[in-house]
């Protein structure tokens, strides 16, 4: 449970944060360019980190490194109020904090991720990752709505809270004692046990077909980083209209999550993880084309569902083939993919944006979502056609 509520607090920070710093990021500049540079300066050093940082989560404990990752986010949060208390008339301090966000979500990831299958039984396992990832997607809903209406008093309200929120997350996760140190690696550190989580998911077609194909399909489909552009210049419904689409994703994606932990999917999962990602690009292209909130909130819930149909099964598949000895490692490899999808995916965005108009971008992203989608059923037939969980355990 402090788990839980650590996630859910951390998450809520990061989101409410996400909308404010999107607005501030516009309304300075009014460049879409802008908006892809914030997803940018968080992905460059995510990047770099992000293998060293699942090696350190197989050798130390990952509850205190998500300890000190909530900890720097709270940091990050001080640093914007502070410059929005100095009225900065630059984007560029704003992307110098982006980077040390980037570098806390770095360790987090991998950290998150391989802490969570220690923490329930592996019977329940499925159940704990529809759980959890409800949490993630109730923080989701509620984030970007409170972000949005507090911003109505300024930024500065934003990232106050933020800060606060981020500095309770660090104190429940330093209570959390189960699990923290369960099968550490001990082996020498070398080159070779840097990149065995690289080396793991490349010899799983199931494995590698599950995380590239989330990795294509939100890089170009994410329409997500131009939403301040939409709620701004296409919808005309402000700040508070923007964490109102910020928040309907989670919507969506937190009403699935519901129904999986409730019944999970235990047959035709390769058909249903397609499916998903089919049902996100077809929401991406509606959202594109539609100039009315309640259309355009719609796609985002359906865009949102379809994406949780999709990263669950990713989540099972990465957690239930991994050794736990390596499965920081692994997740670091997988979170590599999820954070190219996404800041790699903004920064995308920002520039096709830029060159075609938010509208267009938006839908050629869309469609090319569903090109990856038909390709990745060819390239990896084994995903496409796996029955149940099982099988991905038998193949190897």
């Amino acid at each position: 449970m402090r788990f839980l509520s650590a996630r859910l607090l951390a998450t809520l920070a990061a989101q409410m944060q996400t909308v404010a710093v999107g607005w501030q990021v516009y309304d300075i500049t009014h460049d879409p360019i802008d908006l892809g540079l914030v997803g940018l300066s968080q992905f460059l050093p995510f990047i770099v980190l992000i293998l060293p940082a699942g090696h350190i989560a197989d050798r130390h404990d990952r509850r205190r490194i998500l300890s000190w990752c909530y900890a720097l986010e709270a940091l990050c949060a001080v640093l914007l109020l502070l410059f929005t208390w100095q009225k900065i008339a630059a984007a560029w301090p704003v992307f110098s904090v982006m980077v040390l966000l980037g570098c806390a979500r770095a360790f987090s990831m991998p950290s998150g991720h391989a802490l969570l299958p220690n923490l329930v039984p592996a019977e329940d396992f499925s159940r704990a990752v529809a759980l959890n990832s409800s949490v993630f997607q109730i923080s989701s809903i509620a984030g970007p709505a409170i972000g949005g209406l507090v911003y109505l008093a300024g930024p500065s309200a934003v990232y106050a809270t933020v800060a606060v929120g981020s500095l309770c997350a660090v104190a429940l996760m330093a209570r959390v004692n189960a699990g923290a140190r369960v099968s550490l690696d001990a082996s020498p550190t070398s080159l070779r046990t840097l990149l065995s989580g690289l080396h793991f998911v490349w010899s799983k077609p199931t494995v590698l077909g599950a995380i590239s194909l989330d990795l294509f399909a939100v890089l170009f489909g994410g329409a997500t980083a131009l939403l301040p552009i939409f709620a701004r210049d296409i919808l005309h419904v402000g700040p508070a209209g923007l964490g109102l689409l910020r928040t309907a994703p989670g919507i969506g994606a937190s009403l699935c999550a519901l129904v999986l932990a409730l019944s999970p999917i235990t047959r035709r999962v390769g058909a249903w993880m397609f499916g998903g990602v089919g049902v996100f690009g077809v929401a991406t292209i509606i959202f594109g084309l539609s100039t009315t909130f309640a259309v355009s909130f719609g796609c985002l819930i359906a865009l949102g569902a379809g994406d949780m149909v999709s990263v669950y099964i990713r989540h099972l598949l990465v957690q239930l083939e991994t050794p736990d000895s390596i499965r920081g490692r692994v997740s670091a490899v997988s979170a590599v993919f999820i954070g190219a999808s996404n800041e790699l995916g903004e920064f995308e965005s920002g520039f096709t944006a830029q060159w075609w108009g938010a509208t267009r971008a938006v839908i050629v992203g869309g469609v090319a979502t569903l090109v990856v989608t038909g390709l990745w059923m060819r390239i990896f037939p084994v995903l496409w056609r796996m029955d149940r969980f099982a099988a991905a355990v038998r193949e190897r």
